[in-house]
């Protein structure tokens, strides 16, 4: 791969702040040094999620009871099975880490491991810490009025995955419905009987189940809601004019 084809798009690392998106640190303005460009991060992002949540067997690769991956283990492997990695480095592995806003991963030494969309049976040792009041669950219309009901199950994850603002949850749900709803979970109440919930990424939160009493459906005229709506429309209409 030619590394500086994308070099309109990249992570670079500044000697004073560390790793950053773009040109220029947000912090001091200088260049830094170049790492990966847009491309290559998500290429290395779609290995990282799939060896870290779903199948560190394919890769020959030893995960411990909590989910962590030894990297430089990681980085051969990756390179021996795909020689267009060959530029591949334990850094590149912590850039992608501590530039992704979502916080999807985390290092910790020598050690990396997703903090949540696991598949693999893992034991979270994540914290359970200043858990805000109120999270959120995207969904259908259909799906939502069986969630009133009968609360969230995890479905094919190990943990039901909750969003910290009713607009994270509306953009985690447009990707799978156009128009979704938005389940509001009482985390107080849930806390209170004994559940518990862990903060994983930024905006993440997991527990093992919601039980329909501590959800409630956020009304579709909520103003975070229909900024969203707003948003999407005018996204579509410019989408439907530029075909």
């Amino acid at each position: 791969m030619n590394r500086g084809l994308f070099r309109g798009m990249m992570i670079r690392d500044c000697k004073s702040h560390g790793f950053f998106d773009g040109h220029n640190c947000p912090a001091c303005n200088e260049e830094g040094k170049f790492i990966m460009s847009d491309r290559e991060r998500d290429i290395l992002g779609r290995r990282m999620a799939g060896i870290l949540r779903h199948f560190p067997e394919k890769f020959d690769l030893d995960m411990d009871l909590n989910g962590w991956v030894d990297i430089r283990e990681m980085v051969e492997a990756l390179r021996d099975r795909d020689r267009r990695m060959h530029w591949l480095r334990p850094h590149h592995i912590r850039a992608v880490s501590e530039t992704c806003t979502k916080g999807r991963y985390d290092v910790r030494g020598d050690m990396v491991r997703a903090t949540y969309a696991h598949t693999v049976e893992i034991e979270l040792d994540l914290p359970t810490d200043d858990i805000p009041e109120l999270l959120y669950f995207p969904c259908s219309a259909e799906e939502s009025i069986v969630l009133i009901e009968h609360g969230i199950k995890p479905g094919d994850r190990k943990h039901v995955h909750l969003s910290k603002t009713i607009t994270a949850a509306a953009n985690a749900g447009y990707i799978h419905n156009n128009r979704p709803r938005i389940v509001e979970i009482d985390c107080i109440q849930m806390e209170a009987n004994g559940d518990t919930i862990y903060h994983a990424g930024t905006t993440v939160y997991l527990t093992e189940e919601v039980e329909a009493r501590y959800c409630s459906l956020v009304d579709e005229d909520h103003p975070e809601l229909a900024e969203c709506l707003d948003r999407w429309i005018t996204e579509e209409e410019a989408a439907a004019e530029e075909e």
